[in-house]
């Protein structure tokens, strides 16, 4: 059964075509500017041209959405141009994670729900490197340990960039040297490193707090920057979301 996967952030709008419980194939597009479902259904279908997938042969949509503006509008594209109503999803659709707080995101939940499906029988952290950068920890049984949010890397960069003078828009990667003597590398080290001992302390401290040596998966935008320096990160996983994601709504 081929399934459409939606999921809408604050920054990015993820798509993925599943074959059962398999993406295989996932495009991206900006959140903003908002559009209206005529533009969302223009642009929809020019990409699944791109990618040569036929509506017809979609039996299943599933959005996941923290922009409620959006989640209107992306089921009247979706309806439009599938001729099916989409399974929405969101912290209150059932499963066997328990979200225990009604102020949950969309995205949190389906993380935690991933990484109770694809890796059972131990505590996991899951790094979400989004629009703001969160992790949550979810034990062996579902049961949600606890969330942590902080600024999201792009987030701080711009408004790093935005809130100066003459600090210059920069490429986030890792800089050739951690002392910069020149203002790209200077912001490059403090982008990255500094995120980088934020994320490496949410691990140590949760660790501390579950007792456990938490297995760690990282999803986002920026995930692949910060896995390659760090040894706490067990797996990046760009898709873990929208597998989330799946996972609420293909019985729904």
């Amino acid at each position: 059964m081929n399934s459409i996967v939606i999921n809408v952030g604050n920054s990015n709008i993820r798509f993925g075509l599943f074959d059962d419980d398999n993406c295989d194939i996932s495009w991206v597009v900006n959140t903003k500017p908002y559009r209206t479902a005529d533009e969302l259904y223009a642009q929809i279908l020019m990409l699944y041209q791109t990618y040569k997938i036929e509506p017809k042969e979609i039996s299943k949509v599933i959005i996941g959405s923290v922009v409620p503006q959006l989640t209107k509008v992306m089921s009247s594209a979706i309806r439009k141009i599938h001729g099916i109503v989409p399974v929405i999803v969101d912290r209150n659709t059932p499963s066997e994670v328990q979200a225990k707080s009604k102020q949950m995101g969309t995205d949190i939940y389906a993380n935690l729900i991933a990484a109770h499906n694809l890796y059972p029988d131990r505590k996991k952290i899951v790094l979400d490197f989004g629009t703001a950068l969160t992790a949550s920890c979810v034990a062996e049984s579902g049961e949600t340990l606890g969330v942590i949010i902080a600024p999201g890397i792009i987030t701080a960069l711009n408004s790093l960039i935005s809130q100066t003078a003459q600090l210059p828009e920069i490429e986030l990667k890792k800089p050739k040297t951690v002392l910069g003597l020149d203002t790209v590398t200077c912001m490059q080290s403090g982008m990255v490193y500094g995120f980088l001992g934020m994320v490496e302390g949410f691990i140590d401290r949760i660790n501390d707090e579950v007792n456990d040596d938490c297995f760690v998966v990282a999803t986002g935008g920026v995930s692949h920057v910060y896995k390659p320096l760090t040894d706490k990160i067990h797996v990046m996983d760009r898709l873990h979301t929208l597998k989330g994601l799946y996972f609420l709504g293909k019985d729904k």
